[in-house]
Formats: structure tokens, C-alpha cells, sequence
């Protein structure tokens, strides 16, 4: 565990809340977790669905560690970890890292960065490269760089069955969760918009207020529609 904060949310969040839950249609679906963080998903996604075949992409270096160390101590199997950021171009990117879960490539960095933040140079990789196979889930906590991996990969989009997407509504960001949802419904997708809760989004609590500061996450569940 690197921060005792995080897990509390990420616990709140995907075991109690079950952000990610999704119903499978196979013993063994497969799931991309793109933004794996310290691995909590993935053992919700394992506790679920046992044979369930996960493959886990996390570009932090200062987390990367305590999610390969999370999946060898509960001893997962099938589980495939990716040291690497997902963008719209294959190559080495600069990331800034907070060393627990604000980490960000440098085009989707804030105005300022924060003191503590670390510098890194990370390989980056395409999400369509994974979209090989039918794919029954996709979760995606990339922290601003949704909308152009999205976009990069829109042709192969339907391989998805279900998928959880957050969007990061962040100062100095263009806004995009317009593009995402059209995109989206292009695509033969249905969708809701979820705002957490208070707690963990602490913007989006009434009355609302939106300023050049204005930080706050969105879930976007869709589902394909045959």
C-alpha cells in the first residue's frame, strides 16, 4: 500500500460501490485494466470472476512496484502486467508522477506541477494493439488522456463488450466528454454518467460552481449494443 488515503477510496469505490462490476458472458472474460494503480481492481476483477484472464497497464514507476508486489502475494494467475502509459503513438513519453495516483503524461500535466512531483521518461503503447480479440471489459483511469487513446482507437472500439471510462475534468485541460460520448454512440454504445459520490468528487456537490480551478471525475459506463 503507498498511501492509506487511496486505498480507502479505491476500496470504497470497487469493493463497496462496485464501479466496476460488469456481467460476464464467460467463465474466463478477458478485462484490460488500463491504469492499474496499486492492482485493486484487478483482484476485484479475480475475487469476481476467478478464470478471468486481466491484462494490467500502469506506467508509474514509484507504483509499479506495489502492484506487481499485490499480484504475487495473492497469487494471481492469468494476470498480465504492462509497465507502460496507453496514448494516441507508440514510443517514450515524459510523465510526472505523484508517487500515489495523480500521476499524468506530460501533455496532460497541470499548468504548475505540484513540489514532490518526479519526472520520468516511460514507454507508451496504443490501446488498439490490445483490441486484437473480443475484449468483455475495458476500465480506463488514465487521467486525462482518455479522449485521444479513445479516439485512436475507434475502429476497434466494438471489439469491447462493456466498459468503464473515466473522465478527468482538470484545469487547463480541453473538454472533451462531449467528443467521448459521441464517440461512443458512433460506435453502437449505450451509456450512463456517474459522478461517484460527494466524497470522492467532492465538486460535483450542490450547489454547483464551476471556476478555471474546477476539478472533478466522471464514470462513463457503456455497453455495446448488438
Amino acid at each position: 500500500m503507498n498511501d492509506g488515503p487511496n486505498f480507502y477510496i479505491l476500496y470504497k469505490d470497487i469493493f463497496v460501490h462496485r464501479i466496476y462490476h460488469f456481467q460476464a458472458q464467460r467463465p474466463d472474460p478477458l478485462i484490460l485494466d488500463c491504469g492499474s494503480n496499486i492492482g485493486m481492481s484487478i483482484l476485484y476483477f479475480k475475487h469476481v470472476y476467478p478464470q478471468a484472464r486481466v491484462i494490467g497497464l500502469e506506467p508509474d514507476p514509484a507504483i509499479f512496484p506495489y502492484l506487481d508486489e499485490n499480484m504475487t502475494r495473492n497469487g494471481l494467475k492469468d494476470v498480465q502486467l504492462v509497465q507502460a502509459a496507453l496514448g494516441a503513438t507508440e514510443g517514450v513519453l515524459t510523465f510526472y508522477s505523484d508517487g500515489k495516483y495523480a500521476s499524468c503524461l506530460a501533455e496532460h500535466r497541470p499548468a504548475e506541477i505540484p513540489p514532490g512531483w518526479t519526472r520520468y521518461e516511460v514507454p507508451c503503447v496504443r490501446l488498439r494493439d490490445y483490441l486484437v480479440e473480443p475484449v468483455d471489459f475495458l476500465k480506463m483511469n488514465i487521467e486525462g488522456a482518455e479522449w485521444e487513446v479513445l479516439e485512436d482507437s475507434a475502429d476497434s472500439l466494438r471489439k469491447v463488450r462493456e466498459m468503464v471510462v473515466e473522465y478527468h475534468h482538470l484545469p487547463g485541460l480541453p473538454r472533451t466528454l462531449h467528443k467521448i460520448l459521441e464517440l461512443l454512440h458512433e460506435q453502437g454504445f449505450e451509456y450512463v454518467v456517474n459522478d461517484f459520490d460527494s466524497e470522492t468528487n467532492g465538486a460535483v456537490r450542490p450547489p454547483f460552481r464551476l471556476t478555471p480551478s474546477t476539478r472533478y471525475s466522471l464514470l462513463i459506463y457503456a455497453r455495446r449494443v448488438d
